[in-house]
Parts: structure tokens; C-alpha cells; sequence
């Protein structure tokens, strides 16, 4: 997403949140390790379910970012659905940045990559649209232009309250440490009942946000909302995978279900 434009609200989380739910809430696993089943692409340009040049391929029990096919990004973002929309729950899973990013990406692009959760249907995405109307969990990593940390959240579409306060910042950042390009790092979403949604890197909490929104100047949000009967409230959407010019891989992706 975009280039992060401040850091968050200091804010210290000393332990994981627990629920009676998690306990006994068994973890799902979203993908096989072999096939894309159940997953579903959309590239800015092209319809639902279409993927040209292989942007996202499983092999070797990873789903892979790659650019084998392609000699240029020419904004050609990408988003891989997982079938079925997630309300309260855990998401967690491991990815790796690596390799070099394609060489017309913007500055902001380069070691960077996300997964949407909360994310819009892929079928009511516009045909160009970029990024799906989502909650972005930030991927990050260094060498970049600029060092920051990896687990941020980006809001295309969307607004969220950290604090006492809505943020309307595009992008926050995490406290995590700023990670390299190339090591396997594990990262987990916790999506509560109540709207409360936690970062994990490494198993540690980094960021911790409330009752997101969709955002009424935004012109993707603008026809969800109306489609909502005018409620901006946003309470649960799709988790996807994204493709934003710098290959990566994602491996061990699990869900426990909370609701």
C-alpha cells in the first residue's frame, strides 16, 4: 500500500488476548500445501478468477508471489480470495519477502506486500480497482528506501479508532522491528467478536486497533455502504493475499474461528 505517512499511538500490549472461544476453537488450515483450491485472483485489469501470467502459484507447500511471467508491474496488483468471509477469528501464518521487486514499481512498493483481512467480495471490485476495501496487515522488509517496521496496517476504504480517537491515517505503524527481505517471519491477526483486532510478528503483539469503518469519501467504499443500507460499521469480509510487485511467499495458513 501506500508509503506509510506516520507512527501509531504509543501503545504497549503485554499479552496475547485470550478467549474462551480460542480454546476451544480448533486451527483450520486454508491451504494444502499442493493446489490453490478454494482461492480465488483478481488483477487490477482483469475479471475475477483471471490470472494471466501465474501471479500466484503453489509449489513447494507455498503459495508464491511470482513475476516469472512478467516484464513489468504496469500496476497490475493482485489479490488472491480466500473463498468464504471471516466475522470474528485468528489468522495466522508465515511468509518470506524475497528477491528482486520488478523494476517499474514505485519507490513505496519495493519490499512490500500484505494480506487483506475484512476485505470486500473480489466480485464487487471495479475491473481496475488496485486494492480491494479492506484492513491491509502491512508486509515489510528491509533493504526498502526507507526502514520500517514490518505488521503495520494500511485502511483502503476503511478508518479504524486506535486509542479513544479514529485514526484517519492511511497508513500506521507497528512497534515490530524492522525485519530483512528473506527471512521467514510469523505473523497472526486476531479479529475479536467485538470488533478489537491485534498484530502479531514473531508472536508478539505489535498493533492493536477497534471498530473499523467503511470510509464515506471513498468512492470504492461509497457503493458497499449504499449496498449496507448506509451502516459504515464494517464486521467481517475476506481474507486475500497480495501481489504489489515484490514476489513473497506464504506458507502455514491456518484460521481458528471465533464466532
Amino acid at each position: 500500500m501506500k508509503n506509510l505517512m506516520g507512527m501509531s499511538l504509543a501503545l504497549i500490549i503485554t499479552t496475547t488476548p485470550v478467549t474462551a472461544l480460542a480454546a476451544e476453537a480448533k486451527w483450520e488450515p486454508l491451504f494444502d500445501g499442493e493446489t490453490l483450491e478454494g482461492w480465488t485472483p483478481k488483477i487490477a485489469g482483469h475479471a475475477v478468477g483471471e490470472d494471466p501470467l501465474h501471479t500466484f502459484v503453489a509449489q513447494d507447500g507455498v503459495i508464491r508471489v511470482s513475476y516469472a511471467h512478467y516484464k513489468k508491474f504496469e500496476g497490475a496488483y493482485g489479490h488472491l480470495f480466500w473463498k468464504a468471509p471471516l466475522k470474528a477469528y485468528r489468522l495466522r501464518f508465515e511468509y518470506r519477502l524475497f528477491g528482486e521487486p520488478l523494476p517499474d514499481i514505485k519507490e513505496w512498493e519495493i519490499s512490500n506486500s500484505g494480506v487483506m483481512l475484512h476485505a470486500q467480495a473480489p466480485e464487487t471490485m471495479r475491473r481496475e480497482q488496485a486494492f480491494p476495501v479492506s484492513l491491509e496487515f502491512q508486509l515489510l522488509g528491509i533493504p526498502r528506501p526507507k526502514e520500517e517496521p514490518t505488521g503495520n496496517l494500511c485502511t483502503p476504504g476503511t478508518s479504524v479508532v486506535i486509542g479513544a480517537k479514529r485514526d484517519e491515517r492511511h497508513c500506521i505503524l507497528s512497534s515490530s522491528p524492522v525485519l530483512p527481505v528473506g527471512l521467514w517471519t510469523q505473523a497472526e491477526i486476531e479479529v475479536l467478536p467485538n470488533g478489537e483486532i491485534t498484530h502479531f510478528i514473531n508472536g508478539k503483539p505489535v498493533l492493536h486497533y477497534s471498530k473499523p469503518e467503511l470510509d464515506p469519501a471513498d468512492k470504492d467504499a461509497v457503493p458497499l455502504i449504499a449496498t449496507a443500507g448506509g451502516a459504515l460499521q464494517l464486521r467481517q469480509g475476506y481474507i486475500a493475499l497480495q501481489a504489489e510487485g515484490q514476489q513473497i511467499e506464504f506458507r502455514n495458513i491456518e484460521v481458528q474461528r471465533l464466532d
